[in-house]
């Protein structure tokens, strides 16, 4: 058989045409395992043969006719070159927005978290940058998964069209000549597979994936934990650092070296099995996935009953205001603790500081943990230094110095962390109190104790206004919490079914896949993006948020308003890198978009092809991949009924159970704590005031410029202490002198508080814990 070939050959797409007897056939681009049918036209991607490129030609009698693409041929109309070439360049500029969003977007996600919990301004950079990447190409993999799945859903469309129609047009070899635009056909797209409009253009996917997973796993495994050691090193050089980190790591290093080289002695003894690079790189990437889904499951079976659980029960006011007070309880413990363990800490460094003279060759390295003491511990020293005499302490070694600086890094950090945590909790008791009193209020606003502890910005002055506040906290917050709640657990029972049934593919039980399915048949390619990332968004909250919630102690805990510690970050990005990729396989799994859980013959999303085919190992992929995570079920059992908190109650670990008599008691003392404070700030507050009164009378104005507005307002009411203290101001003499004399000792009394108003703080704020100046008002 012969063909007459006219072909036009581009750096990307390839025009052919083969006309043989009275059939026409136009082919455009390269033969992949990905084509699109276009009235007649094949549309085939390059990239798939590019060493080896070849067309496929179906003539009349349903012969394939290769030929290769080395051949030169002469062009066709310049017309239709240039329509083609532009229908090109549009097409791959509007299906690359979508993901240049998706990508600013989740940087920005992940910045604003960062900043939330790190502090931007003290912490290293390293490892602040380590931190952001590591989330940020997580969350990465979650936003561009669902435009992945509608992708690779579309060229399966395509595929089915083109074997269900025969590429042939028919027409004659005197139409051809007669009729020159019969042999150009119009390109267009059936109806019946319409392009989504997030739709990335293919080879864009396949090395984007291959850039965020590899690069992910070499922070987890190797750069993260060497990097978190280094932070955590108290050396006083960064080679000392660099060393402890590495000896730190070996042992590290080591074990999951000797994992890796058992399961590549167990690949290699297998008779059936040839080694190759590809097989190797799958073998590293199933025992990664193996160890992220063993964690993961045991976090998302909390998740998923405790998020829902707690929306229930925050839309109740009392159940809050309970729970704050227990955790008041627990926070002020903390807070002895961590004043007392700071008090030992700082004895020690002074010893030390005494010592060492100021010509010892150890002299630098107490400089260097003077600076990380707090200011008036370091006025305190450097007095003792200077005071004669005093006991002759032995000169410490510098490994002791090490362990020292280590211990002061710890102390001062968790001495600030519980006092800004204080203050948070104080705030949020006040206004849940506040919230109390007014629901029964006949005036619909919210009248807060302290005004000064909420942002008085543009939002809250015209838009979140104390009417719209009370409406919210008193009327729609109850009822928006429990609806958020109950379709919540409606998502989790969802999650659960298809965890416990997402192997059966006949019948469909998974209820992701049917409702994927169901949308693939109808090609709404915006039904399978929504369905696809709300529940893999679900389930990413569910296992971050429990990553965001665990504390081990003090080594690892995410503390808001930029209280976590530089092991804590690094720690969390760990886990973020090594749980995502086995989220994901999971989750193509309950959608049936896995070809090693579903078995079914379809196209691979271009996530799951850099995976490689876990049949590798066959009693992981066809064993654990299948039944553990049915294991989620138990673990929600678990959860519902708290056995975890009842475990570590009896363990000595107080948590918060609503009918432990242990957390009545704790209730009752946080109860008590929180009228403390509220009696000290309210104190506070009308020493301020009845300064600022006094200076409003007498015309005192200090050089600093500070206004009224600098100060805090409490809005008179009748018979309050604070309506007295003014009226008694306003009514003063100023020619009874020993009235005066009483009213200045009344100033230096109150300016002498124990709790100065200057250490109040708002959260979400960098909040100060510098002492207050002392003796303001001498000069009044």
């Amino acid at each position: 058989m012969k063909c007459k070939e006219e072909c036009y050959l581009q750096s990307d797409w390839h025009l052919c045409k083969c006309a043989e007897t009275c059939k026409t056939v136009w082919f455009l681009s390269l033969l992949s395992p990905t084509s699109s049918l276009y009235h007649g036209v094949y549309v085939f991607p390059q990239r798939v043969f590019s060493s080896s490129c070849f067309f496929l030609l179906r003539t009349a009698d349903n012969s394939d006719i290769r030929l290769s693409n080395e051949l030169l041929f002469p062009p066709p109309r310049p017309a239709l070159r240039h329509d083609i070439l532009t229908s090109v360049r549009s097409v791959i500029t509007m299906s690359g927005a979508a993901l240049v969003v998706v990508v600013v977007v989740v940087f920005f996600l992940a910045l604003y978290l960062l900043q939330r919990y790190g502090d931007l301004r003290r912490q290293q950079r390293m490892v602040l940058l380590g931190t952001l990447l590591a989330w940020y190409l997580c969350f990465l993999i979650v936003f561009i998964l669902p435009l992945d799945v509608s992708t690779t859903i579309y060229n399966q469309c395509l595929l089915d069209t083109a074997n269900q129609r025969t590429p042939v047009t028919q027409a004659t070899r005197s139409n051809q000549t007669d009729n020159d635009a019969s042999t150009y056909p119009a390109v267009g797209e059936p109806k019946a597979c319409e392009k989504p409009w997030s739709y990335i253009p293919d080879g864009i996917l396949p090395v984007f994936w291959r850039v965020v997973y590899w690069t992910s796993q070499f922070l987890t495994w190797l750069l993260l934990p060497f990097m978190q050691s280094y932070a955590r090193s108290a050396a006083f050089s960064r080679v000392g650092k660099m060393k402890t980190a590495l000896i730190e790591n070996a042992i590290y290093y080591g074990t999951y070296l000797l994992i890796f080289i058992s399961l590549l002695i167990y690949v290699a003894a297998h008779p059936s099995w040839q080694l190759s690079w590809r097989e190797l790189q799958t073998i590293g990437i199933t025992a990664a996935n193996t160890w992220g889904l063993f964690l993961l499951v045991l976090l998302l079976g909390y998740g998923l009953v405790e998020i829902p659980r707690s929306y229930w029960l925050s839309s109740s006011h009392g159940y809050l205001l309970a729970k704050t007070y227990f955790k008041a309880a627990k926070m002020a413990t903390e807070k002895v603790e961590a004043e007392e363990n700071l008090a030992d800490v700082m004895e020690d460094v002074a010893a030390v500081n005494a010592s060492v003279r100021h010509n010892h060759h150890l002299r630098k390295c107490v400089d260097t943990i003077l600076t990380k003491c707090p200011a008036d511990y370091q006025e305190d020293m450097g007095r003792h230094v200077e005071s004669p005499g005093g006991e002759q302490n032995v000169v410490p070694t510098k490994r002791s110095l090490i362990n020292l600086h280590k211990k002061v890094i710890s102390a001062v950090h968790r001495h600030a962390q519980t006092q800004v945590q204080w203050s948070i909790l104080t705030d949020e008791a006040f206004h849940l109190e506040d919230v109390a009193k007014s629901q029964s209020s006949p005036v619909r606003q919210l009248t807060h104790s302290f005004p000064s502890a909420h942002h008085h910005g543009w939002i809250r002055r015209f838009f979140y206004t104390p009417t719209v506040e009370w409406y919210w906290e008193c009327l729609f917050r109850q009822r928006f919490y429990r609806l958020l709640a109950v379709l919540l657990c409606l998502l989790s029972a969802a999650v659960v079914w298809s965890e416990c049934t997402f192997f059966s593919t006949h019948p469909v039980l998974s209820l992701f896949a049917v409702f994927v399915d169901k949308a693939e048949k109808n090609h709404n390619y915006i039904c399978i993006e929504m369905v696809c990332f709300v529940s893999i968004l679900f389930l990413c909250v569910c296992v971050y948020s429990t990553v965001f919630r665990i504390r081990f102690f003090n080594y690892y805990y995410l503390v808001p308003h930029h209280q976590t510690d530089a092991y804590s970050l690094q720690f969390s990005g760990m886990l973020f890198c090594r749980l995502t990729p086995p989220l994901c396989l999971n989750f193509l799994g309950l959608i049936h978009m896995d070809s090693t859980i579903s078995h079914q013959d379809r196209i691979q999303t271009s996530y799951t092809s850099i995976m490689g085919s876990m049949r590798v190992l066959s009693f992981i992929s066809d064993g654990f991949y299948i039944y553990y995570p049915m294991l989620v079920l138990l673990l929600c059992f678990a959860t519902f009924y708290s056995l975890g908190s009842r475990c570590l109650n009896l363990l000595g670990f107080p948590q918060y159970i609503t009918d432990g008599d242990l957390t009545s008691d704790l209730e009752d003392e946080g109860r008590e704590l929180i009228r403390r404070e509220r009696r000290k700030r309210q104190k506070a507050e009308d020493g301020e005031n009845r300064r600022w009164d006094w200076r409003e009378r007498y015309g005192v104005q200090r050089s600093t410029g500070r206004t009224r507005d600098g100060y805090t307002e409490i809005k008179d009411s009748q018979g309050s202490p604070v309506t007295e203290i003014k009226n008694s101001v306003i009514t003063f003499n100023r020619r009874d002198r020993d009235t005066e004399e009483q009213q200045r000792g009344l100033l230096q009394h109150n300016s002498s508080d124990e709790d100065s108003p200057n250490r109040r703080s708002t959260g979400g704020r960098y909040l100060s814990l510098s002492h207050p100046r002392a003796g303001i008002f001498e000069d009044v």
